[in-house]
């Protein structure tokens, strides 16, 4: 027999059995291609970038993109949110990776709500009824252009009987981007609407938004401060998860903004058209369900928050439910503090008493990921990172660990 015959013999799956008179021989194979689950549950992580904070990776339009595509190379599952995953015109279709709201992500770490997969879900559109009528024609086209080009089932949109109204300002306790809608009642009964007639499981929200003063527009096409819609854009996409616990994103309704030739790169997504809803549609397509019943949470495909094995998030941002709730769980998670991604915020695991891996950057991040994923220590991948075994106490004086791994 040839080598290569002797290979491929021996490289036959397990399930292949011969039965003679006298015995029965297995013949087992070397080869795991075909069995990427066979004995290790899948690997989940999360990726967070707070939206209106500033940050210089994520703080812009889609920026934290090319991190959540890397990540989901890596991790078998990978859960994130609008902010990290919509480009306003752009997109990137990931099978592997989960587009979770906000407000439900904070809840899902919790333990309150659990995430169900889905092939598609019936997506309804809420206009606001603020929009001018070219401008609310241009996001009509961009829904047609998304049904026959891509397929998305977009079935019905409803025009609110009110305008909102969207107010924006800066937080000046923190810096943070927030704001608020005058009337949030006519939003909640175009949704509700949509429910009801059209049996939508997904929403999508456009709200006219106030044309910023053109020093604002300057500072954040350049790549400067923070997204000053983005705190007020939460606020609506959190009022209509909480109130119906089904996915929803929200996309901005500007005015097209002056040319310049003074524009950096990450705020480039935001000057390709006249709207920023096809990732917003792309994302609610197929965004997992959330599950508010636990006694659901044991149905097939179901992820909770006890699947997470891994967090990745700015250094400085760990003041979130959502971080704050996966800390304080009997099996935590992995949590990695990315310190190139500064934000205006102040909350470091430090002043929090978090237990975290610290890295420079979203290379060593998903690096750590990696590892983790391996069953590898990831300080073994360093020069004389590994010591001599020692019986002393790993907690310190405050009663917490922060390892940094740079």
């Amino acid at each position: 027999m040839s080598l290569l015959t002797h290979t491929t013999t021996f490289s036959t799956a397990v399930n292949v059995l011969h039965v003679s008179k006298k015995h029965t021989q297995f013949r087992v194979t070397c080869s795991n291609s075909h069995l990427p689950y066979k004995w290790k549950r899948p690997y989940t992580s999360v990726l967070i970038v707070p939206t209106g904070v500033g940050a210089s990776i994520g703080g812009y339009a889609g920026d934290a993109l090319p991190v959540a595509r890397t990540l989901a190379s890596v991790a078998d599952c990978v859960i994130s949110h609008p902010n990290v995953l919509n480009a306003a015109m752009l997109y990137w279709p990931m099978p592997n990776v989960l587009y979770v709201e906000g407000y439900a992500l904070d809840r899902f770490a919790e333990s309150l709500w659990a995430l169900q997969p889905v092939h598609q879900n019936k997506v309804g559109l809420v206009l606001d009824a603020g929009i001018e009528e070219e401008l609310r024609l241009r996001h009509l086209q961009v829904v047609d252009a998304a049904r026959a080009s891509l397929g998305l089932p977009i079935l019905e949109y409803v025009v609110t009987d009110t305008p909102l109204e969207v107010e924006k300002w800066v937080d000046p306790k923190n810096g943070q981007a927030t704001g608020r809608i005058k009337h949030p009642d006519s939003l909640l009964r175009a949704v509700q609407s949509l429910c009801d007639r059209s049996m939508v499981n997904a929403v999508a929200v456009v709200a006219r938004f106030p044309d910023d003063d053109v020093e604002d527009v300057d500072e954040y096409r350049q790549g400067k401060g923070i997204d000053l819609l983005a705190g007020v854009e939460a606020i609506i996409s959190h009022l209509v998860v909480k109130n119906f616990r089904i996915p929803c994103a929200h996309a901005p309704a500007l005015l097209p903004p002056p040319l310049t030739q003074s524009l950096c790169p990450k705020s480039a997504a935001e000057e390709l058209g006249y709207t920023f809803l096809p990732c917003v549609l792309a994302g609610l397509a197929n965004a997992p369900q959330y599950l508010t019943n636990k006694f659901n949470f044991q149905e097939n495909g179901c992820i909770v928050a006890n699947d997470v094995d891994s967090i990745i998030l700015p250094a400085d941002a760990c003041g979130g439910d959502a971080v704050l709730a996966f800390a304080s769980k009997k099996t935590k998670p992995v949590i990695i503090c990315v310190q190139e991604n500064e934000t205006v915020l102040n909350d470091t695991p430090d002043k929090l008493g978090i237990d975290v891996v610290k890295v420079s950057n979203y290379w060593e991040a998903i690096g750590v990921v990696a590892a983790h994923k391996a069953g590898v220590d990831p300080n073994s991948l360093r020069r004389d990172k590994i010591k001599n075994i020692s019986s002393s106490s790993l907690i310190s004086s405050n009663g917490f660990v922060s390892r940094t791994f740079s």
